[in-house]
């Protein structure tokens, strides 16, 4: 083979070696399209694939350096979605990425609690969300960092949670109090998404809903191991405290472990949970600590991630194996030179090498961890499967005994069958009997659905709500159902009534059978007497009657057998009778025992019915007792706004409040109207929580509205709102107390209420700006007048600086000419300037009129957006007059009956008066107009113009104004110290003056302030220019008459030079 002595330096610059820098840029390019994938604004979950990129990241870089490089700069304070998903991928981070990410966290503490704290404030949906999510990711961050035995993913043995908890019981006692807090901000975060999703009514499929959900699988992870390990630190403070000093644990712990239970029972139940988490079951009842044994029956709860599918997409490789080739040139050229002269350097390892061999070892280690994970997983099913064929065989064991118990249901049914069939009389009754049991078997039925649907209604107070009107109606069907039985009752005892008259009436047959038998006796007995005589009468006779007698006898043989049978007959009617009885007592005694069992069954039913119903008004009043409890904790947190000091930031206009007061004021009656019906009925509580809930919110509105107004309000009004609001809140407060009392809920009294909210609802309607006055009707027309007449204004003062420019050339001559006319150049300069600006606006205000009106009219639309329309009135006044100030000033200043210094701050008013009207135009205008880049330009420009008439009127003072020249000649040391100490009495004496004109000038801007209303429209009607602090000032627009004030923009050009100063906001 050939060798190649002289290697060329392009190819030596494509050595591998030199590729760590463009590995890095992949590395950095990777993480930023994955942070910007994961976290973005739409309202869908973070995508796991995304996420497994940022965290493989951190590991690759062993930190969270990268991460936060591109997380500090999103906008997060712009979308509380946003922030949301930053959050949660926050969190998977922590838990799963890099340690060192903890301490790279910990850096960025301030930033998160600023971002929870900025959406705490405001009224989001999710902004509320990235509160509770913040603190609890602060809370996570101090924990790791103060025990750093536990990882951020919070998985260690026995043996480590041993020695992080030492033997020291204070410390035990600290650490197990830090679960409980941990475990809070878990717990928090839950019920917050959960009530999120009650509230709008959403699903778990739905993307919206999951958005939401994914967060709590992190959640649901954490909280395993904190059960686990607080039921640990549990039983070993049970050891070594009392019991009873351990009482507010024990209470804290319980009340974790009914919220936990609850929480995980209701993710189980949500599809979207399934297919990414096993979630564990927690025991029945919390584990009793007061006894040591009951540690060995606790079971760790294991949460288990399912193997997920990989989703189709193109493999990327977060660490770049070879260097990219410069642009133009091929990579084959590099590999080639490799596999022809071998590596570079013989053979030594470059760094890619040794990364590729440290993954592989990561690699076989985290293999390790994940088989000795899934070997764990396995004992723990196999702990399972053990558990579930114990619940099995118990299972067999139920379904053994009722196939039991039904047996001996056929068997006794059967034994039945054959009485029934030797009561062939009672067969009708025995059917009858059949049927009662039948439809007693259909109200027992119905009976137990009732109380399957009253165990429902149990287990949760929302479908207790829900599920009233159901209970009410398997209530009337078992009043029905009892109903039914009293008129089987009925006509069993008219069947027995019935067969007693059969039976009397046949035994009156018999009897009347034995009359007539007794009658045909005493016939025969009569025919054998009338015999026995003839027969004496005929023994005479001889034996002519010896035949008759004879036939006698034999006729008498035959009577006495016929009464023999006769008698036998008798007896025999007279046994059938007596069976006949007996059968009916028989029957009637059973019927007896039956009715005794049917009332039986009967009175039974009526207790049950009745406990039944008295458990649903149990738990109606504890329905109404917790909307009184969660109402009552509405209102004493709003009544708490009023002393908190972060509050005093937070302002309310007069308007708001008289809406929102006028609004709790409507809901009292509706509350009056629901109490009173639900003392009337105990058994439906849904309106009276329902008006009280609606009461509440709108009740603690109304006072921190009325708070938040006070802030901007003067002294005396603003203490009577506020104390005001007190007297409504403390009202409020009686009265949700009343109604969480059985004893004290009739005497409540909701209209009490009225009073203080119309006190605010009055003081509210006081607090109105002035201007509100006018009717909005007007506002059009005056808006269009007020534009003409500053444009006719500014065109009189153009007329009248023209004439002053004619009359100065013929009165006038040298410098004071050269003076006037350069002043009024400039003041014409601006006057034109001016009208342009006027016209722009004027153009911009119509494109703002036809773009937002819609189909409603001109004059609706600025009736519509009244302060804004006011807003246009008021700088239009503040330019017309600006332009007739200046006019004036100047005139005098030719007429050198005025100061230069007036003409000077004529200039800065109609600069801040412009500067006024550009930004009342500005509010509504699409920042894409035409007409706005004009506007801004013409406003431009009229600052350059009246920038241009100070300078004119300075240079013009200077020139005409003498300058003496100081003589100094023929003064002595003493006199010039003479001298020098009264110039400095003079500098004092003018510097008091100027301090005090300064404390006027002051006073003037504040009371301008009060009367012009800027507190109360800057916020609203110029969102360009900052809030001002809160003052004690009233809260009213500008009067349509009189002369804004607004402060120059600092495109004016003016210092202290020009004899002036720029107007500031100063706080009072």
């Amino acid at each position: 083979m050939n060798s190649i002595k002289n290697v060329p330096a392009r190819v030596l610059s494509r050595r591998p070696g030199h590729s760590l820098e463009a590995e890095r840029e992949q590395f950095d390019k990777t993480q930023a399209i994955s942070i910007s994938k994961a976290i973005n604004s739409q309202e869908a979950p973070v995508k796991e694939k995304h996420a497994r990129r940022i965290i493989l990241g951190t590991h690759h870089e062993k930190g969270a350096f990268t991460f936060w490089s591109y997380a500090i700069g999103l906008p997060l304070p712009s979308s509380s979605i946003l922030s949301w998903k930053f959050c949660h991928v926050l969190h998977k981070v922590l838990r799963d990425g890099h340690p060192n990410v903890l301490h790279d966290c910990q850096r960025y503490r301030s930033n998160i609690r600023e971002i929870g704290d900025l959406w705490g404030h405001l009224r989001d949906q999710y902004g509320h969300l990235v509160n509770v999510y913040t603190k609890l990711l602060l809370t996570k961050i101090s924990f790791h960092l103060k025990h750093p035995q536990f990882p951020a993913g919070l998985e260690v043995t026995d043996e480590v949670l041993e020695k992080a908890a030492g033997t020291d019981v204070n410390n035990i006692f600290q650490l197990t109090v830090e679960m409980f807090d941990y475990m809070d901000c878990e717990l928090k975060l839950s019920e917050s998404v959960f009530r999120q999703l009650n509230t709008a009514i959403a699903v778990s499929q739905m993307s919206s809903g999951q958005c939401r959900l994914a967060p709590l699988i992190q959640v649901i992870q954490d909280c395993s191991h904190l059960y686990h390990y607080t039921v640990k630190l549990m039983f070993k403070l049970h050891s070594c405290l009392p019991a009873d000093t351990l009482q507010g644990h024990r209470d804290r712990f319980h009340e974790q472990f009914h919220s936990l239970k609850n929480f995980f029972r209701r993710a189980s139940d949500m599809l979207y949970f399934k297919r990414l988490i096993q979630i564990p079951r927690l025991p029945e009842g919390p584990p009793n600590f007061l006894r040591a044994s009951a540690l060995a029956e606790h079971i760790k709860p294991v949460v288990v991630i399912p193997e997920e599918t990989q989703e189709e997409e193109e493999p990327e490789n977060l660490i770049e194996i070879s260097s990219g080739p410069p642009a133009g040139e091929p990579v084959v050229v590099a590999d080639l030179f490799d596999q022809t002269f071998g590596p570079p350097n013989g053979s030594m390892k470059d760094d890619r090498d040794l990364q590729i061999e440290n993954l592989k070892r990561e690699v076989e280690s985290l293999r390790a961890e994940l088989d000795k994970i899934k070997m764990e997983a396995q004992r723990y099913i196999s702990q399972l499967k053990g558990q579930v064929n114990g619940l099995e065989a118990e299972l067999e064991e139920q379904r053994k005994q009722k196939q039991k118990a039904l047996v001996d249901n056929e068997q006794l049914r059967h034994e039945l069958a054959q009485l029934k069939a030797v009561q062939l009389e009672g067969a009708r009754n025995q059917g009858l009997r059949e049927e009662a049991e039948r439809k007693a078997s259909v109200t027992e039925a119905r009976y137990s659905k009732l109380k399957e649907k009253h165990n429902e209604l149990i287990n949760t107070h929302a479908e207790l709500l829900r599920k009233n009107a159901d209970t009410a109606k398997q209530l009337t069907v078992t009043q029905q159902s009892q109903e039914e039985v009293a008129r089987v009752k009925e006509q069993l005892a008219f069947q027995m009534e019935q067969v007693k008259r059969e039976s009397e009436m046949k035994m009156e047959e018999q009897s009347d059978q034995l009359e007539k038998l007794k009658q045909e006796l005493a016939a025969k007995a009569g025919e054998l007497a009338q015999a026995q005589e003839a027969l004496s009468r005929t023994e005479q006779n001889g034996s002519e009657l010896s035949s008759r007698l004879d036939t006698l006898n034999a006729e008498k043989d035959a009577l006495s057998g016929a009464m023999q049978q006769r008698e036998a007959e008798l007896l025999a009617a007279q046994s059938l009778v007596r069976e006949k009885e007996e059968a009916l007592s028989l029957e009637q005694q059973r019927s007896s025992q039956e009715k005794g069992e049917l009332q039986g069954l009967l009175a039974e039913k009526e207790s049950q019915e009745q406990r039944l119903r008295q458990k649903l008004l149990d738990e109606q009043f504890a329905v109404l007792r917790s909307a009184a409890a969660e109402a009552e904790a509405i209102l004493q947190d709003a009544v708490s706004k009023l002393d908190d000091p972060l509050h005093l930031r937070c302002t309310s206009s007069p308007d708001y409040l008289v809406s929102r007061a006028q609004a709790a004021l409507d809901t009292v009656s509706a509350l009056e109207r629901s109490h009173t019906q639900y003392l009337t009925s105990f058994e439906d509580a849904s309106a009276l929580v329902a008006a009280l809930t609606r009461f509440s919110h709108l009740a603690a509105d109304t006072i921190v509205n009325g708070g938040a107004t006070s802030h901007l309000a003067p002294t005396d009004p603003a203490d009577r709102l506020i104390d005001t609001c007190r007297e409504c809140g403390t009202r409020a407060l009686e009265l949700m107390g009343q109604l969480q009392e059985r004893t004290l809920l009739p005497s409540a009294q909701p209209s009490l209420m009225r009073p203080p909210l119309q006190g605010i609802l009055q003081l509210g309607q006081e607090l109105k700006p002035k201007s509100l006055d006018v009717r909005q009707e007007e506002l059009g027309a005056m808006v269009d007048k007020e534009m003409a007449a500053t444009s006719a204004a500014i065109e009189d003062a153009v007329r009248r600086i023209e004439d002053m420019m004619n009359q100065a050339r013929h009165e006038s001559s040298g410098v004071k000419l050269e003076v006037n006319e350069r002043i009024l150049n400039s003041c014409t300069d601006l006057m034109k300037a001016i009208r342009l600006l006027v016209m722009t606006s004027t153009s911009l205000q119509k494109e703002i009129v036809e773009s937002g009106r819609g189909a409603a009219t001109q004059q609706e639309f600025y009736a519509k957006n009244s302060r804004w329309t006011e807003g246009l009135i008021s700088a239009s006044k503040a330019v017309g007059w600006g332009a007739t100030q200046l006019v004036e000033s100047a005139d005098k200043v030719v007429l050198h009956m005025g100061k230069y210094e007036e003409l000077i701050v004529c200039s800065h008013e109609i600069a801040a008066s412009t500067a006024q009207l550009v930004a009342a135009s500005k509010v509504k205008a699409d920042k894409n107009s035409l007409h706005l880049s004009r506007l801004q330009e013409c406003s431009r420009t009229v600052n350059e113009r009246a920038a241009n008439v100070v300078a004119s009127t300075k240079s013009g003072q200077e020139q005409i104004e003498d300058r003496d020249t100081m003589d100094f000649s023929g003064l002595s040391l003493i006199k010039l110290k003479k001298q020098e100490m009264e110039t400095q009495v003079r500098v004092l004496e003018l510097e008091k003056t100027l301090e005090a004109e300064r404390v006027r000038l002051g006073e003037l801007r504040k009371q301008h302030y009060v009367l012009a209303g800027v507190m109360g429209t800057s916020g609203e009607e110029e969102p360009s220019r900052p809030n001002p602090a809160p003052r004690s000032l009233a809260t009213k627009k500008p009067p349509l008459a009189q002369k804004p004030s607004i402060a120059p923009r600092p495109d004016n050009q003016l210092n202290k030079k020009d004899g002036v100063y720029s107007a500031q906001l100063v706080n009072y």
